[in-house]
């Protein structure tokens, strides 16, 4: 690992670059850089959902989910380096397999809507794309592990169901789309 911080202000960014944990310094706009972004960003929710009352499994699985987001971070910052481990995407897997045997099968699709977490854990689930998103274009010019590509794509399903998770959490449901085809279908059909 590179030196940890002991000075915020440091000036050296000035010029449009930024070091990596390597002491190599590239342009801001490199994909590496938008990738550790989209990734600390998508950290920074998740703390903000941490906010919210939740379920001690639920509080207990998210936080594990900022140190590995942390980890992966770490291994984006240093070109070559593994820190992410596929154990971390083995438990989401078993965490998606968990909660989402506790809910009911979608007959619709559902907007990011609902109580106040499960709206912010939606909002983590798009922010996980777009960092899985950054990853693959990274890729596309680096090599690049799969592991962080995978941990991202199974935290944004994951996310998907957590929010339902937490529309249900006092009772209430998911809020559906009211799609009008559907609708008129359903008229149709009742005619």
């Amino acid at each position: 690992m590179g030196k940890r911080l002991t000075q915020i202000a440091t000036r050296t960014g000035d010029d449009g670059t930024t070091g990596l944990g390597d002491n190599t310094r590239v342009p801001k706009s490199h994909p590496r850089i938008a990738a550790l972004g989209d990734v600390d960003e998508l950290n920074s929710h998740i703390g903000l959902l941490l906010c919210e009352p939740l379920p001690p499994e639920v509080r207990e699985l998210l936080v594990d989910v900022q140190h590995q987001l942390f980890n992966l971070g770490g291994e984006l910052s240093i070109p070559g380096f593994e820190l992410l481990q596929e154990s971390a995407v083995l438990q989401l897997d078993q965490a998606l397999d968990h909660h989402n045997a506790q809910l009911p099968r979608l007959q619709e699709f559902i907007l990011p809507a609902g109580t106040r977490a499960a709206a912010q854990a939606h909002v983590c689930r798009t922010v996980a794309r777009r960092a899985e998103r950054a990853v693959v274009a990274l890729g596309a010019q680096e090599a690049v592990r799969e592991a962080p590509r995978h941990y991202l794509n199974r935290l944004s399903d994951l996310m998907f169901v957590l929010s339902r998770v937490l529309n249900r959490m006092d009772g209430g449901d998911d809020v559906y789309w009211k799609s009008e085809r559907l609708a008129r279908s359903t008229d149709d059909d009742s005619a």
